[in-house]
């Protein structure tokens, strides 16, 4: 390696991304039914009252629509335009009974997390019992989960907003396994290469600079946010059955994850499987 070379990447080691703390405020919270007026203010009702648990109080404007306001994805598209919210609350399989099987989102909750900028809050669906007895109960326990923590500042905001007063907040990165080990393959039929020194050094960067940024959130966090503890998950994994051990070995209240991908159509990376997955458990949709 050239010393131009040398220097460029002592220079670039040397850099760490820092992280920005900004409060989320909510002035307008739209809740999604396909419920009667009957059902749906009592289903409102209970969101109303978690919201209370993490700081969204009665100044807030709060929206309902009811099984009636919508049929069709663009009509529920309009009505979301219409009522501009800050966060939408709404359980997957709307207008439609396969809240019955876990393999899809349903087409209103697919199309509405890919076509409105509001985060969305998706919830089990209340006519399916699948709910944790403490679902909407509280948020003693907040996960943070991502392959690209790095830098990531909206996604620890939203996080760390609403993870209640004395609760624990879990950042938690993810690198892919078999890409890991399909790069290394490659590199291990470069001569030129050392393959085991190669793999020790990128494994070891792969997991350094998440880790340092989260030391960043650490610092911040504890002046911004002091009431809460934090937590961290830097590792790599493969599986969904994995990432889903993870939700239910530490009893996450509420799952916090990226959504939407500019380069293509459908939702970002492992979060659609994932929400697909967890049935049971609350999520946030960036």
């Amino acid at each position: 390696m050239g010393k131009v070379d040398q220097f460029e990447s002592t220079f670039r080691s040397a850099i760490k991304e820092v992280y920005t703390h900004v409060r989320i405020e909510f002035s307008s919270v739209l809740v999604v039914t396909d419920l009667s007026k009957s059902e749906a203010l009592e289903f409102s009702n209970s969101i109303k009252t978690f919201a209370t648990v993490i700081g969204i109080d009665s100044r807030v404007n709060w929206d309902v629509l009811y099984a009636e306001d919508f049929t069709t994805t663009q009509d529920l598209l309009n009505c979301v335009s219409s009522s501009e919210p800050d966060l939408i609350f709404s359980y997957r399989n709307l207008h439609s009974k396969a809240w019955n099987y876990p393999h899809s989102l349903g087409e209103h909750l697919d199309v509405l997390v890919q076509k409105t900028d509001s985060p969305i809050v998706i919830l089990p669906n209340p006519r399916s019992g699948f709910a944790h007895k403490d679902t909407l109960i509280n948020t003693d326990v907040v996960m943070a989960m991502t392959d690209h923590l790095l830098a990531d500042d909206r996604l620890v905001n939203y996080a760390a907003r609403l993870v209640e007063d004395n609760g624990t907040l879990w950042l938690v990165h993810i690198e892919d396994t078999d890409i890991f080990n399909k790069y290394m393959s490659v590199i291990s039929k470069i001569i030129e290469i050392d393959t085991d020194e190669a793999t020790e050094k990128i494994r070891h960067r792969l997991l350094k600079e998440p880790g340092d940024y989260i030391d960043k959130v650490s610092q911040v966090l504890r002046e911004k946010k002091p009431g809460i503890q934090l937590k961290s998950i830097v590792s790599f994994g493969h599986s969904l059955s994995e990432f889903c051990k993870y939700i239910d070995e530490h009893k996450v209240d509420l799952l916090v994850m990226n959504s939407r991908d500019d380069q293509q159509m459908a939702m970002h990376g492992l979060a659609y499987p994932l929400a697909v997955e967890l049935r049971q458990t609350p999520l946030l949709l960036l």
